[in-house]
């Protein structure tokens, strides 16, 4: 079954103080939910609501017990932060998973500044392993009551839970490349795309394949590889998007007209991504 494509722009993501914007896309229908779709077209946040939701913030009470906390441990091994999107867990919810070492508390500010993008937190739970303590959330949309099928609203989950982190543990600012730009203290490393960028592409059965993305984290990404995905009529069904410190991981269950990826079309779509994902080499001083 070939992607129906329509064209949408995005809007731009504000916080506070703080800008950027997402870039334009072309966006297509989904076989099995990872996006949604009505009438041809994707689901797509009104650039106004995106603006509104993503510029409401709960106080920042907490920031000084965050800071105290960060005074106690500047001694101690600041833990990478990890935040992983996964739609493949729970069928009826998008679940989102934090950890950032034992440092996380309850994250009621996380909860409600997702609440204030419009998804209802269902469930959540905590669990303590090797490394760290784990903060999982199962969320829906409050107008559909299903899980986010939209890109942008995903990204913008993301996006929120990393500006909290910056907010509320800024020792965590040096760990994730979005500090660079958002948080106290830039990351102290800098990842080389090309060498950080890895695309592999594996068979799940007949009806589908499993494409691997790691690469440099920056803001959009998830847009950004959704659009490659489907600006070659490659169907999204399902993933996970993981934000590991300066690194993105990407899953994604994709098939081309309801079947898996033959040998040259997945050398097409991993040829696509690392042109998109390279390092660019033209210097602004040669304009």
């Amino acid at each position: 079954m070939a992607v129906a494509m329509a064209s949408g722009s995005f809007g731009a993501v504000f916080f506070p103080g703080k800008n950027f914007a997402s870039p334009s896309t072309a966006s297509g229908c989904f076989i099995k939910g990872f996006f949604g779709c009505s009438a041809g077209r994707l689901y797509v946040i009104r650039r106004e609501k995106l603006s509104t939701v993503m510029a409401t913030f709960i106080p920042q009470a907490s920031m000084a017990t965050a800071v105290e906390e960060g005074n106690d441990r500047e001694t101690e091994e600041i833990p990478t932060p990890r935040v992983v999107i996964d739609q493949d867990s729970d069928p009826n919810a998008t679940v989102v998973e934090i950890t950032f070492g034992d440092r996380l508390g309850a994250l009621l500010d996380t909860m409600n500044a997702l609440k204030n993008l419009g998804l209802n937190v269902v469930k959540a739970n905590v669990f303590l392993d090797s490394s760290g303590k784990h903060n999982t959330f199962a969320i829906t949309n409050a107008y559909t009551g299903r899980k986010v099928e939209d890109p942008e609203l995903l990204e913008s989950i993301r996006l929120t839970i990393i500006n909290n982190l910056l907010q509320y543990h800024p020792e965590s600012s040096a760990q994730l490349a979005m500090g660079a730009t958002f948080g106290v203290t830039p990351p102290k490393q800098q990842i080389d795309v090309d060498i950080a960028t890895h695309i592999s592409i594996v068979d799940d059965g007949p009806d589908r394949s499993l494409l691997y993305v790691e690469t440099a984290d920056r803001p959009g990404l998830l847009v950004d590889l959704v659009k490659v995905i489907t600006d070659i009529n490659i169907s999204v069904e399902s993933g996970e998007f993981d934000t590991e410190g300066l690194l993105a991981k990407a899953k994604f269950h994709v098939s081309y007209r309801g079947k898996a990826l033959i040998k040259p079309l997945q050398q097409v779509i991993a040829n696509s991504l690392r042109y998109f994902l390279r390092r660019p080499t033209t210097e602004e001083a040669s304009f």
